[in-house]
């Protein structure tokens, strides 16, 4: 018997509403990920890639449908209820880094770890193993504007992972970078989720990376298609 998905959505639509118009980018789509299962998310930018993930990562509440993380229907659960869903289960990697500035990229790592309870130097250990992991252990003391665009966006994803998420919501992580930089934060991100055996779901323009992962769907006109890129 297969295991049951870590991220199953239902019926989601979105619609955003501005005066008197409005755009459906949503449209009553159906997505299941399973553990340790690295999906592809193609489209044209404002096709609905981000509105997906941010629905599924509990940023945003869609306009209609449900959202399953490990089991738990999380549609109708209040607000605090979503960030301890998202804190303890959820890990998301953006365009943009969006590290803090004043803090050096282990504090960076660890501040996840200590808002969700763990202990100080617990949360440094795990965090220091993670940016070695990611070539970074000459790095750790470094602030985000002492390092490469590449060095910050893995400092993101080791802070993506420190709590040991169930899922993992890539949007354009590495839309911002270089060619040969990408390739290297995208190799990364697939090694570090196949060694932990996170689910992922990976919004990217660049279908060289997507041949990778383990099926590709492409958004349009507000539904979900299986792509087949090879």
């Amino acid at each position: 018997m297969s295991e049951a998905p870590v991220l199953a959505v239902r019926g989601l639509e979105r619609t955003y509403v501005t005066g008197d118009r409005s755009l459906t980018v949503l449209r009553g789509v159906d997505l299941d990920v399973s553990p340790g299962e690295i999906v592809g998310l193609i489209g044209p930018s404002g096709s609905g890639k981000s509105s997906l993930l941010h629905a599924a990562g509990l940023l945003e509440r869609p306009n209609a449908g449900q959202i399953f993380i490990e089991g738990r229907d999380c549609s109708t659960l209040n607000e605090r209820a979503r960030t301890r869903v998202r804190l303890g289960s959820i890990g998301f990697v953006y365009q943009f880094h969006h590290l803090l500035a004043e803090f050096s990229a282990l504090d960076n790592v660890a501040l996840p770890m200590m808002i969700a309870g763990q202990d100080h130097e617990a949360a440094r250990e795990r965090a220091a193993m993670l940016l070695g992991q990611l070539g970074l252990a000459e790095r750790v003391d470094h602030q985000p504007a002492q390092m490469s665009g590449g060095e910050q966006q893995r400092v993101a994803l080791a802070r993506a992972l420190a709590n040991a998420p169930r899922l993992l919501l890539a949007d354009e992580p590495t839309g911002n970078l270089d060619p040969t930089t990408s390739g290297e934060v995208f190799d990364s991100l697939y090694r570090l989720a196949r060694e932990t055996g996170v689910a992922a779901v990976i919004a990217t323009h660049n279908l060289e990376l997507a041949r990778h992962m383990d099926r590709v769907l492409a958004l349009k006109d507000g539904h979900l298609e299986p792509q087949s890129l090879f």
